[in-house]
């Protein structure tokens, strides 16, 4: 099979500069494009020296007939918003695209103006169409539509975390669909590149802080997906919170178990045969609890299930790296299915360990 060329819009910031560093020495996929606006005309190993790329590329205007004729897939790694001005376009000229971002990770374009305020009024979208063809990029559920698509919507790193303790669960009817709770911590890197005072040394270090505790954008982007899941509307909680740490996600998933004599070992049973054809979730043994640096530099995600059968309560435990599996390798994935690939081609899965 011949190699596919890709497209890396975004380059320089955390997902761009993780996707770059997932595709060098890809077997079947080559960077030919890089794209940015604040970087134009800037070589690459001026721009970043020290993730030299196997081509030093210039740092381009990020033009769909350029992104074109250079690339087969693109992957878009940009603010909010800022997607959907390109995709039409690429899909167009028949670049098949993955986004980073959330311009389309909801199948209503009036849900994702309503949930992104502040980016919609800044330009008006009229792609409601795409938003209802996008595939939503969580491989592990849905790999033969992604493999379809032209399309991909890959999910933040905090729905990723969740839906993969979720999903299975809801699917199967084991839980009650009222007072789900998911409470999780990531690290710093999760806010992205730029400056943002809350991100400083100073006041990040030393300290653990929830923040939106109420309204979250994540929170209706996880209810939609359980909400398919469950096959009727979901209204949960979610709380993520700020940990000084660089990188790293954990999530605990908290749900009311419908047959209170099911127990951890049961449900373990049911996490391990819904991703037996999963090689990136790894389900550990009950009473095994994972750490975010188990999986830190990896596309894994770490499961663990226990039961308190004195409240009647699953737990579910869900570590990831927030840029790896929760942003640029879940896009890697979602290329390799583009490109007629294994999910998991060119993808880490064993940490440098501590």
């Amino acid at each position: 099979m011949a190699g596919k060329r890709v497209a890396v819009i975004g380059a320089s910031g955390y997902g761009g500069l993780q996707t770059l560093r997932l595709l060098q020495g890809h077997p079947q996929l080559s960077v030919s494009f890089l794209g940015g606006e604040r970087s134009i005309g800037r070589r690459w190993s001026e721009l970043v020296p020290f993730l030299p790329l196997a081509d030093d590329l210039v740092v381009r205007s990020p033009e769909p007939e350029a992104i074109a004729a250079a690339a087969d897939l693109a992957v878009l790694s940009l603010p909010n918003g800022l997607a959907a001005q390109l995709v039409p376009d690429l899909l167009r000229l028949g670049v098949k695209v993955v986004d980073l971002s959330a311009d389309y990770r909801y199948r209503s374009l009036a849900q994702w103006e309503e949930v992104y305020a502040s980016e919609a009024r800044k330009a008006a979208r009229r792609d409601a169409d795409l938003c209802q063809e996008a595939v939503y990029g969580l491989v592990e559920v849905a790999e033969t539509r992604i493999r379809q698509a032209r399309l991909v919507a890959a999910p933040g790193c905090f729905p990723t975390a969740s839906l993969l303790a979720l999903l299975p669960f809801l699917e199967q009817g084991l839980i009650e669909t009222g007072g789900i709770v998911i409470d999780a911590k990531t690290g710093t890197s999760g806010g992205g590149r730029a400056a943002k005072e809350h991100l400083l040394l100073a006041e990040a270090a030393e300290a653990v802080a929830p923040y939106g505790v109420v309204g979250h954008r994540h929170t209706s982007e996880i209810e939609q997906m359980a909400a398919l899941a469950a096959g009727q509307p979901i209204q949960l909680q979610f709380t993520p919170h700020l940990m000084p740490m660089v990188r790293g996600l954990l999530a605990t998933v908290y749900g009311r178990l419908r047959d209170p004599g099911l127990t951890a070992d049961d449900c373990t049973t049911l996490l391990k045969a819904a991703y037996r054809h999963s090689p990136a979730v790894e389900v550990l043994p009950v009473g095994v609890y994972p750490s975010t640096k188990w999986v830190r530099h990896t596309n894994r995600c770490l499961l663990s299930v226990q039961v308190d059968q004195r409240t009647g309560q699953l737990i579910v435990m869900s570590a990831v790296d927030n840029l790896v599996k929760g942003q640029a390798g879940q896009g890697v994935q979602c290329l390799n299915l583009l490109a007629g690939l294994e999910a998991g081609t060119g993808l880490p899965l064993l940490p440098f360990y501590p």
